[in-house]
């Protein structure tokens, strides 16, 4: 009885094994796209949000006919001021990184959720076309009310947090500057004999 318990756990951990080094030969492209988008504010009620996209071939054989498909940018919302929300590349290498950005104008002021990207790609092996997904992004806060930027903030807190400490070592270095060093009236005082 003691053997068919072991023996279930060791046929579970084979067929794994076996199952995890048929996908690690396989020849196959394995895509990762990975979205970043930045904000940047050009002036009191005008906001801009460059958008970038890297996408890697972490497999061992090549993607063909790399599509990039990142249109879930609200027309209501943002104006198109550079480059193209969707790409296309002839084919992705193994281990190469492709990357694309454009930039967006904002047009009102909103949160905005935006979708991961999509990238499709041909796999020569198989006749249907492969989807992966980028990252998603966190929350955008469009045209937001940001309190401004205190650019001294670490130099008071440094400033409540030690001064007191910092003025005692200055007092006590000048003191003893002063007791150690000869006065500059005790030698104009002499008189020469």
């Amino acid at each position: 009885m003691a053997n068919s318990n072991f023996g279930f756990p060791i046929f579970i951990l084979a067929a794994l094994l076996l199952a995890s080094s048929t996908i690690a030969t396989s020849q196959a492209p394995f895509i990762v796209a990975h979205k970043k988008a930045s904000l940047t504010s050009l002036k009191p009620g005008s906001e801009r949000v460059s958008v970038s996209i890297d996408i890697y071939n972490q497999g061992s054989a090549t993607a063909y006919d790399v599509t990039l498909h990142d249109d879930n940018w609200s027309s209501d919302v943002f104006g198109i001021v550079a480059g193209n929300t969707s790409v296309s590349w002839e084919r992705l290498d193994a281990g190469v990184v492709l990357s694309h950005s454009f930039e967006l104008e904002a047009k009102t002021k909103t949160v905005f959720y935006s979708p991961p990207a999509v990238v499709t790609y041909r796999v020569p092996t198989k006749s249907t076309l492969q989807e992966a997904f980028s990252t998603p992004i966190l929350p955008l806060e469009i045209l937001a009310d940001r309190p401004p930027v205190k650019k001294l903030d670490w130099a008071k807190k440094l400033l409540a947090k030690y001064g007191s400490l910092v003025s005692v070592v200055i007092i006590v270095v000048l003191f003893v500057y002063l007791v150690a060093s000869p006065s500059s009236g005790a030698k104009g005082s002499k008189k020469k004999r």
